[in-house]
């Protein structure tokens, strides 16, 4: 059991909130806030980092704690990055970087991304050196500074892993939390496990025509035609939406808890296509999870007023269900762009994560730590992040990279990451710590 209250916990995560981390081209902390913040690390924990080697790759750190015998056991890592977004103080009840102790929380950029789930696994090792455990295989510790802007850091560390011929059984990283009624209609407390994330995929479409004065305007001029592109896509299912394995399996645990309406959900695996036309209409958060989708994030174009302009253009995000994939989802955006004379480039694609198995021993370690150490929790149950996390970089090294932080959060909590009055509640520190002990000990 953790070693000590909830509010020595805060009081200790605190500190990790005052440090401001902001990892962003344009307002980023300078490089002394991220050195510091690795001396608060030393000083906090400093049971673990008398049995660690520390590695500094560029900012972003790769602690090795080996085990206590011989073994031939692969290593397992535990990651949870240590950068931010920007918090500007304009809308928040306490100030973002105050880490304030108030109405049974902590509040501050970074209290549930991520320096809520690095202080809960450092301190949770730290405990652990300092009863002197030692370790059944090698265990590692990432944290990296840059998760929030490139995840060059994670992706340099696990090319390093591979490079040296490190392979990991177990990766354990950031992603969903402790919830209740993850899907409308659900009366029940969850567990999210992420065992994959969608490919994020950047497009821009380009419009163009030969200009003109605005006095005697075209038909279907540059800003038209992106206008009824971004229309048609936002009226109709362009992308592939299907029930896959994993989102059948999150819906036939959570069937139980969804009264009359569970009858029909238990049996997801048999009612796929009606299903498949039902869910998406229940929230964007489950239409999510069940396919590809795009938002248009920026535009430009135009040179005057009064000019017609020659050539515009939207931006699109993208992220690519694993059923569908990067490339025959960027066929079908492509594909519906043509239809209005609109071009398609993709700018930037990112890395293509795999999907943990659900029967594998990650999985049902963290379903068992879950259910020994959080109060509460009716199931866990296995879901996609439809976010990013640095794991994705560790598919390399890894087969089994599971995505989950072990506080339990409301509707309103969820949507402060990256937003106004981020907050964990003090309560749920006890249990968190609890759970890393728990999987370190049984991994």
């Amino acid at each position: 059991m953790a070693s000590k209250t909830n509010q020595e916990y805060a009081e200790r995560l605190q500190k990790m909130i005052q440090l401001e981390t902001v990892s962003d081209p344009k307002c980023g902390s300078p490089q002394e806030n991220f050195e510091a913040f690795h001396d608060l690390l030393c000083k906090l924990f400093p049971n673990l980092y008398k049995v660690c080697t520390v590695q500094d790759f560029h900012g972003s750190l790769l602690l090795r704690w080996p085990a206590g015998i011989e073994t031939d056991k692969l290593p397992i890592l535990f990651m949870n990055h240590h950068d931010v977004v920007p918090a500007s103080p304009d809308g928040w009840t306490h100030p973002p970087f105050s880490g304030e102790i108030a109405d049974g929380r902590i509040w501050g950029r970074g209290t549930l991304d991520d320096k809520g789930g690095l202080w809960a696994m450092l301190e949770a090792a730290d405990e652990l050196a300092a009863e002197g455990f030692l370790p059944q295989r090698d265990i590692y510790f990432e944290s990296g500074c840059n998760e929030e802007t490139s995840g060059a850091g994670a992706d340099e560390i696990s090319a390093w892993l591979r490079d040296n011929g490190i392979r990991l059984e177990m990766v354990f990283d950031e992603g969903g939390d402790v919830v209740h009624s993850p899907i409308p209609g659900t009366k029940g407390t969850f567990a999210m496990v992420g065992v994959g994330e969608k490919s994020i995929v950047n497009l821009r479409f380009t419009a163009r025509s030969s200009g003109g004065h605005a006095s005697t305007p075209g038909k279907d001029t540059p800003l038209v035609r992106l206008g009824k592109f971004m229309a048609y896509v936002d009226k109709h299912d362009v992308f592939d939406v299907s029930l896959s394995p994993t989102i059948t399996e999150m819906i036939k645990r959570i069937a139980p808890y969804m009264g009359p309406a569970g009858k029909v959900a238990g049996k997801a695996d048999r009612l796929r296509k009606p299903l498949e036309k039902v869910l998406p209409k229940l929230s964007p958060s489950v239409r999510a999870i069940l396919g590809t989708t795009i938002a248009f994030t920026l535009t430009g174009g135009g040179e005057a007023v009064n000019v017609i302009p020659r050539e515009a253009w939207v931006v699109g995000d993208m992220r690519c269900s694993h059923h569908q994939g990067k490339e025959a989802s960027i066929q079908a955006i492509t594909k519906v762009a043509a239809k209005f004379d609109i071009e398609t480039e993709v700018i930037a694609s990112g890395f293509e994560s795999r999907l943990t198995d659900v029967n594998g021993s990650a999985y049902r370690l963290v379903e068992e730590a879950v259910m020994a150490t959080i109060p509460g929790v009716d199931a866990c149950t296995p879901y996609i992040m439809t976010g990013g996390s640095d794991s994705k970089y560790f598919d390399r090294v890894c087969d089994q990279c599971i995505r989950f932080l072990p506080f339990t959060i409301d509707t309103d909590q969820m949507g402060t990451v990256h937003g106004v009055n981020e907050c964990v509640d003090v309560a749920t520190l006890t249990p968190a710590v609890d759970y890393f002990r728990y999987v370190m000990r049984h991994a």
